[in-house]
């Protein structure tokens, strides 16, 4: 699997790079600035993209706006972005067009080399990766004005917080020590209550958890 790295700190750079190949992914390109970015994406065609928000020569959300030209180039393009804090409007932003393939971590996520691996593969194989830390600050909000949200249950709540970091019903099942079919009763009283219709896809479902609850945001 090839995988085009943006990050401008040195050390990050090398460090995830050795941590990829560990794992059997291919470098296509490891680089250091918005430009590059946007040339590798174009002329190398990765199967998923590993993005740091800020790059040069901006500073600000220059590797975010090059990752999400490139899918607007070519859509579905995996993009797995990386963050140092949690910044609502980025998840938004990625989101935006609805199409699988998408992930937002913060950095802190990347020194646990199980849980960034399974985050990279996840994003490429077409599913999203969320960061709990994004899920539980949209949540809150959400929480406090919203009243379908407002009538889930605690274990509800859990659920879909799972759900939108990407889980399967056999993922979230395992992490709460339940039955799957206790999960799928749970979700499916969630979707019932925010007025979502129901699917066994879960990239199709995590996408519409997370807009329903970022909406108007």
């Amino acid at each position: 699997m090839r995988v085009v790295l943006a990050e401008d700190l040195f050390l990050l750079r090398d460090g995830l790079v050795r941590m990829l190949q560990a794992f059997g992914f291919e470098i296509a390109a490891a680089v250091e600035s918005g430009p590059e970015l946007t040339q590798a994406l174009a002329e190398l065609k990765p199967d998923v993209a590993v993005v740091d928000v800020r790059l040069p020569p901006t500073h600000t959300d220059e590797g975010l706006q090059c990752a999400l030209a490139a899918r607007a180039a070519r859509p579905g393009l995996p993009v797995l972005v990386l963050s140092q804090h949690v910044e609502q409007l980025y998840a938004r932003e990625l989101l935006a067009d609805g199409n699988g393939g998408i992930g937002y971590l913060l950095k802190d996520r990347v020194f646990d080399a199980e849980q960034f691996i399974d985050a990279v593969r996840r994003v490429a194989g077409g599913g999203t990766a969320m960061d709990p830390q994004v899920i539980q600050q949209l949540l809150s909000r959400r929480a406090a004005d919203d009243r379908p949200l407002a009538g889930l249950t605690p274990r509800e709540l859990e659920v879909l917080e799972l759900m939108a970091q990407g889980r399967s019903n056999a993922g979230i099942a395992a992490q709460l020590v339940v039955t799957e079919r206790a999960i799928a009763k749970h979700t499916s009283n969630i979707f019932a209550k925010l007025g979502l219709e129901v699917s066994d896809d879960d990239n199709r479902r995590v996408l519409a958890v997370i807009a329903y609850l970022d909406r108007d945001r």
